[in-house]
């Protein structure tokens, strides 16, 4: 049985060999096809996994508190609903009447997002972020100190002028030197770093890694522009604890800013697993329009396919009938084209499951993510591909065994 099977592939290679420019084209539109499933679901993956990474670095038991909800809508380019900042005096307000049992309030804003850094002769690019924090802002945020610590309470209550670095400078001002203890410049004002955060990368163009974090005060007597927005990220140390805290802040929030008990929130509430859902419903669009694109495409490739299996019978009506003539059964020729179609379809699905896996790794790498191989989209790709093979060489194959051998060896 065996043996059967690899002459019947021998044979089929060979027959492979003397179509080639044909068998070529075809086996490109199935890769192209294949290409398209899983080159676009490893995409989708790589995207994703960016974007999860990213809220999820939030907690599962975490909510801010910030001017806009992720989901509002637009009109023409303008937000359907203008809600006023989140001041300063706002969020002085939050924290002195919060007290929620097992919770801690981090308070956060982006100074500027063009700073430049200086240290000893060296400077940046104007391109830096800046952050005033307090010495939660790490914990709620799921940030990690890659060298030194992070802030005390002290450091925040004195208004120390000392700073967090992010990873990227390791690769600019501080090539060959270790950072802690140096002191470097944000607009004529020195602080002593005390800390570097670990890598995590860019998201959608914005370095993570580029940004200096400062105390809030501090950060606030350097940036005095008006109507700053603040941000307020509250994590519940107890997970059952997560809804009632959510609602008590709510209510917080909604008498700081004096909403009668009619009036819709003027504020943005979000918490992590609501943003990882939201994706993940994005995503699932996306892989449903990649399953669309590469089934439209291998649909082509199946009619490809078959036609060069009927112009390849018609070729070959005298060998068929020579055959025939010496013995072979109808199951036998039937036989024969059926694993030429399997054997070119399966060189198309190699084909485009490489494709399909450089194009994964190309995205992995853009939004410096993990890579992991789309078994799934691979397997399918194998399965879908000799299903098609089936139907593409079902009506050829039947068509060769049914030839008359007397008939066919008058052809020419």
């Amino acid at each position: 049985m065996f043996s059967l099977f690899r002459v019947n592939v021998h044979i089929a290679l060979n027959s492979i060999k003397t179509q080639l420019l044909r068998t070529i084209l075809t086996v490109v539109i199935i890769g192209i096809g294949i290409w398209s499933l899983v080159g676009i679901l490893s995409a989708v993956k790589a995207m994703e996994n960016s974007i999860s990474g990213s809220f999820a670095s939030m907690g599962s038991n975490t909510f801010n508190i910030q001017r806009y909800d992720f989901n509002v809508q637009r009109s023409g380019g303008e937000r359907e609903k203008v809600n006023s900042i989140i001041s300063y005096q706002n969020i002085r307000e939050f924290v002195n009447i919060y007290e929620y049992p097992t919770t801690q309030t981090s308070l956060s804003f982006r100074g500027t997002r063009s700073a430049e850094v200086k240290f000893e002769s060296e400077k940046t690019d104007p391109e830096v972020q800046i952050y005033g924090i307090n010495e939660f802002y790490l914990d709620n945020t799921g940030t990690e100190i890659d060298t030194g610590r992070n802030f005390t309470i002290f450091d925040i209550k004195n208004n120390n002028k000392v700073c967090i670095i992010g990873s990227d400078f390791l690769k600019s001002l501080f090539v060959n030197d270790n950072p802690i203890g140096k002191t470097i410049s944000i607009r004529g004002v020195k602080f002593k770093v005390v800390g570097v955060l670990e890598s995590k990368g860019s998201t959608f163009g914005n370095n993570q890694d580029l940004k200096v974090l400062i105390p809030i005060q501090v950060a606030r007597s350097i940036f005095t522009e008006p109507n700053i927005n603040y941000t307020i990220s509250i994590m519940v140390k107890d997970a059952e604890l997560l809804n009632a805290a959510q609602d008590e802040a709510i209510i917080t929030f909604r008498n700081i800013r004096g909403l009668t008990p009619i009036e819709k929130n003027d504020f943005g509430m979000e918490r992590s697993d609501d943003l990882i859902n939201r994706v993940a419903n994005i995503t699932g669009y996306l892989e449903v329009a990649a399953w669309i694109i590469s089934i439209i495409t291998i649909l082509g490739s199946s009619i490809a396919l078959m036609n060069i299996m009927l112009v390849s019978v018609t070729e070959r009506t005298r060998e068929i009938g020579v055959r025939k003539a010496l013995g072979a059964k109808n199951s036998t020729i039937s036989t024969q084209f059926f694993i030429e179609t399997i054997v070119i379809g399966q060189i198309g699905s190699i084909l485009g499951i490489i494709l399909g896996i450089l194009t994964g790794m190309v995205f992995a790498s853009f939004f410096n993510t993990e890579f992991s191989l789309p078994w799934v989209p691979m397997i399918w790709a194998t399965i879908i591909t000799f299903i098609v093979a089936i139907i593409a060489g079902f009506y050829p194959a039947m068509k060769a065994s049914k030839l008359d051998p007397i008939e066919s060896l008058r052809y020419e």
